[in-house]
């Protein structure tokens, strides 16, 4: 039996964490600003764009926490595959919280059709002409990372759409102070509230789709065993998972049958470096057999 080991060196992330930092140091001073702001001015659309930056607060926190994670030991002994999908669990969280909002905006939306609530407008452009700086700054700060780190690059889509959130504000905040109309406030808010959800829905699938130990996004199991099974020396391939561990880590398993004459530790070298190269699994462990071996069963699932 041999076992092949590929690790990868440091995180990515870890070099952008200060990014990070400053990020979601100006993204959670504005939530609360704006949360107050909204609840202040009555502002649906200021409600439903804090409630849009407290998700992504969350996503800031859980990008921060995974870089840390990511290079901490384990000193339970436990955790063999450390303690990385806590950025999945708090994704997760994420989703629940924005799909909250979603709803509580849609509520309140219908509970003031046909009411004359009065919204401050003013306080609507200076609060969304504030949030759009910090959200471009953010995004300055974020895009320097983005192509290195998928922790990053989350981050910073995060805070795009942010953006649109704030340009969204200070479109109801002009429209209601030209028409005195608040409906105008109450539409875009539902509007925001959607994009939230819609966002919310397709974050979800992919926690589910992480939690559900489905194969990775663009890895086609049956084009992994076909390029295994193509490894000079191999006879045949069973037993293979492929899943994903977190975002940007993807790990597999596989059993390789070999020839008689093969060379093992040849054979779970190239095999490594398909995987490494091919479908970007930096850690797979490979089981050698020579197809002699008749000890070797593959287990109901």
């Amino acid at each position: 039996m041999s076992g092949g080991h590929s690790h990868g060196g440091g995180h990515a992330g870890g070099a952008h964490r200060w990014r990070l930092q400053v990020a979601f140091g100006l993204v959670a001073v504005y939530f609360v600003v704006e949360l107050v702001a909204g609840l202040m001015s009555g502002s649906l659309a200021l409600l439903s764009d804090a409630g849009h930056m407290a998700a992504d607060v969350v996503a800031l926190g859980a990008a921060l926490v995974a870089t840390s994670i990511a290079s901490r030991p384990d000193t339970t002994g436990r955790r063999t595959f450390g303690s990385y999908r806590a950025e999945v669990f708090a994704s997760g969280l994420a989703v629940l919280l924005m799909i909250g909002v979603s709803i509580y905006i849609v509520v309140e939306a219908i509970g003031r059709m046909g009411e004359g609530a009065e919204v401050a407008s003013g306080t609507m452009l200076v609060v969304g002409g504030v949030g759009l700086v910090v959200n471009l700054i953010a995004l300055f700060l974020l895009r320097g990372g983005a192509g290195e780190s998928l922790n990053v690059k989350g981050a910073y889509l995060e805070v795009a759409a942010d953006t649109l959130g704030s340009v969204g504000v200070i479109v109801a905040g002009v429209m209601v102070a030209q028409t005195g109309n608040a409906l105008w406030d109450t539409g875009i808010a539902l509007a925001i509230a959607l994009f939230v959800a819609v966002r919310a829905v397709f974050l979800g699938r992919e926690v589910l789709a992480v939690l559900g130990q489905h194969a990775p996004s663009g890895v086609v199991p049956d084009e992994v065993e076909g390029a295994l099974a193509s490894v000079p020396g191999v006879s045949d391939v069973h037993d293979l998972h492929v899943w994903t561990l977190t975002s940007g880590m993807n790990v597999a398993t596989a059993h390789l049958m070999t020839e008689e004459s093969a060379d093992a530790h040849a054979v779970l070298d190239a095999a490594r470096d398909v995987m490494r190269s091919r479908f970007g699994v930096e850690h797979a462990t490979l089981q050698v057999e020579p197809n002699t071996h008749t000890g070797c069963k593959e287990v109901t699932w």
